[in-house]
């Protein structure tokens, strides 16, 4: 598809036109901040519903604090609950004939390409069977590639606004995330986290003749000629699958 050079549209709207539900409260980074970083280190002191945003031209970067009641080998289960609200955010505003997709366990795909992804982190040191004082959600998706000429080129990434959603706002993309959020969150505590992981299966790629699932402690489970193969979800989320390490964004 041919590139686009617009930035986001009223990217750097004023902090109050983002429409946040009750509870959340937003901090606001300048471009080079880290959302991630930033929240798991005002975690402590601001608690949950604290939601940090980075202004950045290029990608939609954000991230949430959740102070979980869990043990943390249940508690790493809100990373489908993180994906499910920026699969169905996406959903929301993405032309709808657009298939949107997950990649096990942490990213997040638009008609087969990688637009970003969702991380979780916990405080260091962390047991099992303890429950974590925090945990942090973060998001990261690319609204633009930055690079017009070269639309099309790469291999696995993709941006929002060669995809149909040029137009969409910013502070829009996060309050929609937000709001489904919660939904995800009232869905894990009327109908259990079993629900929220029924959920974010319906988005995991088919793979022919091999049943999968999630194990009660989140693991990727493949069934194939009578074996399974499990995949541990705490080992995965420690290097997120969709993070270029040396860019610091989404692979392209």
């Amino acid at each position: 598809m041919a590139g686009s050079s617009r930035t986001a549209p009223d990217a750097f709207a004023a902090l109050q036109e983002i429409d946040l539900p009750p509870g959340f409260t937003l901090i606001a980074l300048r471009e080079l901040g880290d959302a991630f970083a930033h929240a798991m280190e005002v975690a402590p002191r601001h608690g949950a519903g604290t939601l940090v945003w980075v202004r950045r031209f290029d990608l939609v970067e954000f991230a949430v604090v959740l102070e979980p009641e869990e043990p943390l080998a249940t508690a790493r289960l809100a990373q489908y609950a993180g994906m499910n609200a920026l699969a169905d955010m996406l959903s929301f505003h993405a032309p709808p004939e657009r298939s949107i997709a997950f990649d096990w366990p942490d990213g997040l795909l638009l008609d087969g390409g990688l637009l970003g992804g969702g991380r979780l982190g916990w405080p260091a040191g962390t047991a099992e069977d303890a429950v974590p004082d925090f945990l942090v959600f973060g998001a990261m998706l690319r609204f633009s590639a930055m690079t017009p000429d070269a639309a099309g080129l790469h291999s696995r990434g993709i941006a929002l606004d060669d995809e149909g959603l040029a137009e969409v706002a910013f502070p829009e993309l996060i309050g929609s995330f937000c709001r489904h959020f919660m939904t995800a969150v009232n869905d894990w505590t009327d109908l259990g986290p079993r629900a929220v992981v029924e959920h974010w299966l319906e988005r995991l790629p088919a793979i022919p003749e091999v049943s999968q699932g999630i194990g009660p402690e989140g693991d990727l489970l493949r069934h194939r000629g009578g074996k399974t193969e499990r995949q541990s979800l705490g080992a995965a989320l420690a290097t997120p699958g969709w993070l270029d390490p040396e860019r610091g964004e989404p692979w392209l």
